[in-house]
C-alpha cells in the first residue's frame, strides 16, 4: 500500500472508530469528544494492538506516523486559536467577578500543591532519563490543574445550566484556570530547554512574541476585522489574513522554543471580542479542526500508549494520580465558591464541573511527552486519568442536582 492510501486508510479508520465512540458516549448522556478520546485509546497498543497485532502494525506503523503528526498538530493549532478567541474576561457585579477569581486560584493552588506533593514518587519510577525533578515536578503540577473549558461549555449547554449561578461561575473559573495553566505550562517548557542561555532566549522570545502580538497585530487586526464585519460579511481575502496571523505566531513560538499552541493562542485573544467573528469561526474553522483533525491528535495520542502502564507499581500510580486530580479540583473549587457565599449544591456543582479535563489536558499531556518531560508509561497513566475525571464530570452534576429537583418534585406535589 502506498503512503497516500495508507493515510486515507488511517483516516478512515480513525474518524469511522472516533464516530462510533462518540455516538456511543452520547447515548450514555456524555460529551462526544469522550468517545472521540477514548477512540483513540482504544487503536493503540492497549485495544488494537493488543486483539489485533498483524492489522495494527499495518495501519500504523512508526514510519507511517508522520503525516498523522503534521495533520494533528495543524488541528490543535487551529484549535487553541478559537479557545483563545472564545476567551473572555470574567464578568458580572464585583461579587461575581471576586467568586471567579477565588475559586480559579484555588482550583488552581490546591492541585498544583497535591501534584507537587506526588512529583518525587513519580519522578523516581517513570521520569524519563536525565529529567531533572523540578521540571518535571512543575509539569505533574499543571496537569493536576487543567480543566477543560470546551467540554465545560459543552456540558452546561446540554443541561440548559449556561445562565444559572453554578454554571457562569464555572465558565468564568475556568477561563482563569486554563490562562494560568498554559502561563505554567510555558514556564515549565522554558525550564526544560537545560541551558541557561536556551532558556533566557526562550523567555525574552516569549516577552518580544507577546509585545508584537498585543502593540501590534491587535490594533492591525481591530481594524482590519471590524471594518470587514461592518456589513454583517467575512470575505475570503479577511479570513486568509487571520490564517495568515495564526500561522506566523505559532511559527514563532514553535521558533523560539516553546509548543506552536502558545502563539496560536496567544493570537486568538488578541482577536476582537466580537460575537459575530466568533460565529464565523465556528462556522470555517471550528467543524475542520474538531470534526476531522481532533481525532487524528486523538489517535495519535493512543499510539503513543504503553501497554505495560498499568501492569505492577503502575495500578496504584494510576489510582494515586486520579485521586490527588479529583480531590485537588473538586475540593479547591468548592471550597472557592463557598468562601464566597455561594449554598454546598451550587459549590459542589462548580467542583464536579471544573474537574472535567477533557481535550486540553490530552493537549497538555501530549506537549509534555513530545518534549520528554514524561513518558510512555506515564502518559498512558495521565490518558487515563483524563479520561475518568472528564467522565465522572456529568454524573457528580447530576448527584449535585439531586437534592434540587428532589425538593422542586416534593413542592409540586404538596402544592
Amino acid at each position: 500500500m502506498n503512503a497516500t492510501a495508507l493515510l486515507l486508510m488511517q483516516l478512515l479508520v480513525i474518524l469511522g472508530a472516533a464516530r462510533l465512540c462518540g455516538l456511543l458516549l452520547r447515548r450514555l448522556g456524555q460529551p462526544p469528544v469522550i468517545g472521540e478520546m477514548a477512540a483513540g485509546l482504544l487503536l493503540g497498543p492497549i485495544a488494537f494492538g493488543a486483539w489485533w497485532p498483524q492489522a495494527h502494525a499495518a495501519l500504523f506503523a512508526p514510519q507511517s506516523l508522520g503525516a498523522l503528526s503534521g495533520l494533528s498538530t495543524v488541528g490543535v493549532v487551529l484549535f487553541m486559536f478559537i479557545v483563545g478567541a472564545e476567551l473572555r474576561a470574567p464578568e458580572g457585579t464585583r461579587r461575581q467577578v471576586r467568586a471567579a477569581f477565588s475559586v480559579g486560584l484555588l482550583g488552581i493552588v490546591l492541585p498544583m500543591a497535591l501534584g507537587l506533593g506526588i512529583a518525587p514518587w513519580l519522578h523516581a519510577r517513570f521520569a524519563p532519563a536525565g529529567m531533572g525533578l523540578w521540571p518535571f515536578a512543575l509539569f505533574i503540577a499543571a496537569t493536576m490543574s487543567v480543566t477543560a473549558f470546551p467540554v465545560l461549555a459543552r456540558i452546561l449547554k446540554d443541561r440548559g445550566m449556561t445562565g444559572t449561578t453554578a454554571g457562569r461561575l464555572a465558565l468564568s473559573s475556568a477561563v482563569i484556570d486554563d490562562a494560568a495553566v498554559w502561563v505554567i505550562l510555558a514556564v515549565v517548557l522554558t525550564l526544560a530547554g537545560g541551558a541557561h542561555a536556551s532558556v533566557a532566549m526562550t523567555a525574552v522570545g516569549a516577552l518580544v512574541l507577546v509585545g508584537l502580538v498585543f502593540g501590534l497585530l491587535r490594533p492591525l487586526y481591530a481594524r482590519l476585522l471590524r471594518a470587514r464585519l461592518a456589513d454583517g460579511q467575512f470575505p475570503p481575502q479577511a479570513f486568509i489574513q487571520m490564517l495568515l496571523g495564526l500561522l506566523a505566531c505559532a511559527a514563532a513560538a514553535e521558533w523560539i522554543g516553546l509548543h506552536a499552541i502558545f502563539g496560536a493562542f496567544l493570537f486568538g485573544t488578541c482577536l476582537p471580542r466580537e460575537d459575530r467573528l466568533l460565529k464565523h469561526l465556528a462556522d470555517k474553522v471550528e467543524p475542520l479542526a474538531v470534526a476531522l483533525l481532533m481525532p487524528v491528535l486523538f489517535a495519535l495520542a493512543g499510539q503513543a500508549t504503553s501497554a505495560n502502564a498499568f501492569a505492577g507499581a503502575g495500578i496504584g500510580a494510576f489510582g494515586l494520580i486520579l485521586v490527588v486530580a479529583i480531590l485537588g479540583k473538586v475540593i479547591g473549587c468548592t471550597a472557592g465558591a463557598r468562601l464566597n457565599g455561594h449554598d454546598w449544591r451550587d459549590s459542589l456543582a462548580v467542583g464536579a464541573l471544573m474537574n472535567a479535563r477533557g481535550l486540553m489536558e490530552l493537549v497538555v499531556i501530549k506537549i509534555g511527552l513530545d518534549a520528554g518531560l514524561i513518558g510512555a508509561e506515564l502518559f498512558t497513566l495521565l490518558f487515563g486519568m483524563t479520561l475518568a475525571t472528564t467522565f465522572m464530570a456529568s454524573p457528580l452534576l447530576s448527584l449535585c442536582q439531586r437534592p434540587r429537583r428532589a425538593a422542586h418534585a416534593g413542592l409540586d406535589a404538596h402544592g
